[in-house]
């Protein structure tokens, strides 16, 4: 049996933790998939004390002592080999109990967030996470800017941008115009124009691929589209000439989970090249979409005994390294096994925004359920709301909020609507511009934030007419 590498006394008792891995897991706030999984705390009292324990341990020791070893994992290999030495200097000295106050201190601004974001690793950002209370997660998370661009700018202070979602069951192309055209006319669809294939293979994605080129084209929306198909698939679209806009890409925290998606880190350069060379970008180049979601390691039997937060955050490093336009935590598609009810998820929603922002991602949230998940739409409010104030990128806009398509609930367009509306938030600034021009928006002093028109506009009569 080895021998305990950390022990805290509270009271009469002694607790021992095994390595850094266990501390990290006992630290974790309560979720199903870690007790699933075997690494949870036992009591309440065992998790304050793995909390304790942790926030003495020096930033600078997750730099060699790796969770999953350095030459069993290509992950472990990338956060090592890219870690910024210059950036981390100036909190290379803190215990993870200190880097949570010198975060949430009054001194350290957006600028010095970013400042340094490449030396901080996956690690540092989930157990610091650990130790902070749902307000300390929004204080910070809010502080943090990432900006982005494609054909329009991600993350500019004040905005919030939606995914337009107009999945259908069947790809049928009339029900996915339909919902598309309801999306633009509630001012959704400036993060992207996004749908996940019902039937996934090359020749469906270069049609639907094709389909949101020419309707973005017509109308000259200036956002984004993307097939949510695996990257080879992209790969062959695109080798076909098809226009495509972002690759898509679910990804995990270990090697071995993505090598279960039937990944790598060199695939994944290979798509971004590919994209790259296509020249689409009007306003930048950041051409790469992801999502992850907690607990997806430990489904492909792959978390190597971490806890599914720190799997989750080690996918960041991998998001990261490729510059991506948007990231987005799927944050209960998974379901109850892993997270179990409402308030496990709003938790999870808010340190998976915090810890892509604390590392430099342009993160966004999908704020959703199973219908075997202990929650409802009133808590997806609550975690929709905090995040809104926690300066989340983007979220998803879903007709109705029911995806009929992948079975899951998630947010409207309406929700996001709402969002803007209570926070004074707007989209990205050029689909702001042509939300206006197109007449689907008032604008003009007291119109307030994204206040619709009464009637539909005129460009997009003949188009509702076509699909009745």
């Amino acid at each position: 049996m080895p021998v305990p590498v950390f022990s805290h006394t509270a009271g009469t008792a002694t607790y021992h933790f095994h390595d850094l891995k266990d501390v990290l897991a006992k630290a974790s706030p309560l979720r199903s998939g870690d007790v699933l999984a075997g690494v949870a705390a036992s009591t309440d009292e065992e998790r304050v004390v793995a909390q304790m324990t942790l926030a003495e341990v020096p930033l600078a020791r997750f730099l060699h002592d790796t969770v999953i070893p350095y030459e069993d994992d290509e992950i472990t290999r990338l956060v090592i080999d890219s870690h910024d030495t210059v950036a981390f200097a100036p909190i290379r000295h803190l215990t993870v109990g200190d880097f949570r106050d010198w975060l949430l201190s009054d001194a350290v601004d957006g600028v010095a967030l970013a400042a340094v974001a490449a030396g901080i690793t996956p690690e540092m950002a989930a157990a610091v996470s650990k130790l902070m209370r749902n307000q300390d997660l929004i204080l910070v998370a809010q502080k943090c800017r990432v900006v982005t661009g494609f054909r329009n700018t991600i993350g500019l202070p004040g905005r919030l941008s939606t995914r337009l979602q107009p999945n259908h069951p069947t790809d049928d192309a009339a029900g996915i115009a339909a919902s598309l055209l309801d999306g633009l006319l509630y001012g959704s669809g400036d993060a992207v124009i996004g749908i996940n294939p019902a039937t996934d293979n090359v020749p469906q994605v270069v049609k639907l691929v094709g389909m949101l080129d020419e309707i973005i084209q017509r109308y000259a929306i200036p956002a984004q589209s993307c097939v949510l198909t695996h990257v080879t698939n992209t790969l062959a679209a695109m080798e076909r000439g098809a226009p495509v806009d972002l690759v898509f890409q679910s990804i995990a925290g270990t090697e071995a989970a993505n090598r279960s998606f039937g990944i790598d880190l060199t695939l994944l350069a290979e798509a971004q090249s590919a994209a790259l060379s296509l020249g689409r970008g009007t306003v930048g180049n950041n051409v790469m979409y992801f999502e992850t979601g907690q607990g997806s390691a430990l489904s492909a039997q792959a978390h190597h005994g971490l806890d599914q937060q720190t799997c989750e955050v080690r996918a960041y490093a991998v998001a990261r390294h490729f510059k991506p336009l948007l990231v987005n935590s799927v944050v209960g598609f998974i379901g109850p096994e892993y997270l179990y009810n409402g308030k496990q998820i709003i938790r999870a929603g808010l340190e998976d925004h915090f810890c892509g922002k604390l590392l430099g991602l342009p993160m966004g949230c999908d704020v959703c359920y199973t219908n075997h998940a202990e929650a409802d739409q009133n808590d997806m409010d609550v975690l929709l709301t905090l995040l809104g104030v926690a300066g989340c990128t983007f979220i998803m806009g879903v007709p109705g909020s029911d995806d009929i398509m992948l079975n899951y609930q998630s947010t409207s367009f309406h929700d996001a609507l709402y969002t803007r509306r209570v926070l004074g938030l707007r989209p990205a600034p050029e689909f702001e511009t042509w939300l206006e021009k197109m007449q689907i928006t008032v604008a003009g002093e007291g119109a307030g934030p994204l206040q619709l028109a009464q009637q539909v506009p005129q460009a997009f009569r003949d188009a509702l007419r076509r699909l009745g």
